[in-house]
């Protein structure tokens, strides 16, 4: 992307890598209740664009915002900043702990 284009930027954890060329990030934000002035977790579901399929369920990504693509994907995947942990996974601790 070029670096003078002021899109908006968002970073989050992809949920679901279940669409071709097609993931869904989940952006966390934490808003302050109005009344009693305790921080909220607030969730929303982007769909975005992955043209190389890289991206894997757990992966911290960075998305941005582009021209609409299809009826509901309207960002794309930028880079991948943190890949998820597959060592820990459950198939594996399974095997561990039966011998």
């Amino acid at each position: 992307m070029p670096e003078g284009t002021n899109r908006t930027r968002l970073k989050g954890t992809v949920t679901s890598v279940k669409m071709s060329k097609t993931v869904v990030v989940t952006v966390e934000r934490r808003v302050k209740h109005p009344l009693y002035k305790k921080y909220i977790r607030r969730n929303k579901r982007y769909p975005a664009h992955d043209e190389n399929m890289q991206c894997r369920s757990g992966d911290l990504v960075e998305i941005i915002s582009t021209r609409p693509l299809s009826k509901t994907k309207r960002w794309a995947v930028v880079k991948i900043l943190k890949p998820a942990d597959t060592s820990l996974s459950p198939a594996g601790a399974e095997k561990e702990t039966a011998t």
